[in-house]
């Protein structure tokens, strides 16, 4: 009798286990990790949201166009090329630049959508097939770009990366990566929350990984909007161009015709570009 009761006892015990909901590690998973991926992604949206405000917050992101005023200096090796050239740049959102160099503004390096013309006094040509693709690299990545194009598409996700040292400040990082599978850092002041660097990769055809990197200083306001007077790039670790601005101006109303151009020479050398 006794063996028959232990006999019940086990067969019971077994369809309980058998009827019991299975739960294992990897099915709890993902919900473990949600929640620590959510929290991540809402600390770096909270940064660069700081970061728009600190630049001016709406007025920044209603900017249509810019006009600017300065000195440009080329590198080679580390070290300035010359005495730097005065350059007046014209930008219009998102996707029109020109800039013109010299004292008698008579070399321009104009940009229209996926076009460029290069301008001098002989006439105008079409934009070197190397400098145009590098040109539109930088403003397919640019602060503009990031902060105003990729931010708002909800396809890109978005990592607090941690706190980090860049020009010698405390710094936040959070990187950007887009539907494309394209990514930017930015370094963002933890006190002020102003971008400090800039810093994307990509894949060139002779090497395994180019970096391109901005550096921006000084920050003064212009018609109540946070600027910076002072852009460095890098391109590999070696300091390749450097900009100091004395003037800054929004919202300009400036003519689309600034922007075109109409090829009327084809040039045996090109000139050099003034950065």
């Amino acid at each position: 009798m006794r063996k028959v009761l232990i006999a019940l006892l086990l067969s019971t015990c077994a369809v309980a286990q058998a009827s019991a909901p299975v739960s294992t590690q990897s099915a709890t998973q993902p919900a473990a990790n949600a929640p620590s991926q959510d929290v991540n992604a809402q600390k770096a949206r909270t940064l660069l949201e700081q970061c728009i405000q600190a630049m001016g917050g709406q007025a920044w992101l209603n900017v249509k166009d810019m006009q600017q005023e300065g000195r440009t200096y080329g590198y080679s090796h580390g070290s300035p090329t010359g005495m730097g050239t005065l350059f007046w740049r014209f930008w219009k959102y998102p996707d029109k630049d020109r800039t013109e160099f010299t004292k008698q503004r008579d070399v321009a390096y104009v940009y229209n959508g996926e076009k460029g013309y290069e301008v001098t006094y002989k006439g105008t040509m079409s934009m070197d097939a190397v400098d145009l693709k590098q040109y539109l690299l930088r403003r397919n990545h640019s602060l503009e770009t990031v902060l105003r194009g990729w931010l708002e598409d909800s396809k890109t996700a978005l990592f607090y990366d941690g706190p980090a040292i860049a020009e010698q400040k405390h710094t936040d990082s959070v990187t950007l990566l887009n539907k494309n599978n394209d990514s930017v850092t930015l370094f963002l002041d933890e006190h002020t929350h102003l971008p400090v660097k800039k810093q994307f990769e990509y894949r060139a055809p002779d090497r395994m990984k180019d970096t391109e990197v901005e550096v921006y200083d000084n920050w003064r306001p212009e018609q109540g909007i946070p600027t910076p007077h002072s852009i460095l790039r890098s391109h590999n670790g070696e300091i390749v161009n450097q900009r100091f601005i004395t003037t800054v101006k929004y919202n300009m109303g400036l003519s689309d015709q600034m922007f075109e151009g109409k090829v009327n020479y084809e040039p045996k050398s090109r000139p050099s570009h003034p950065e």
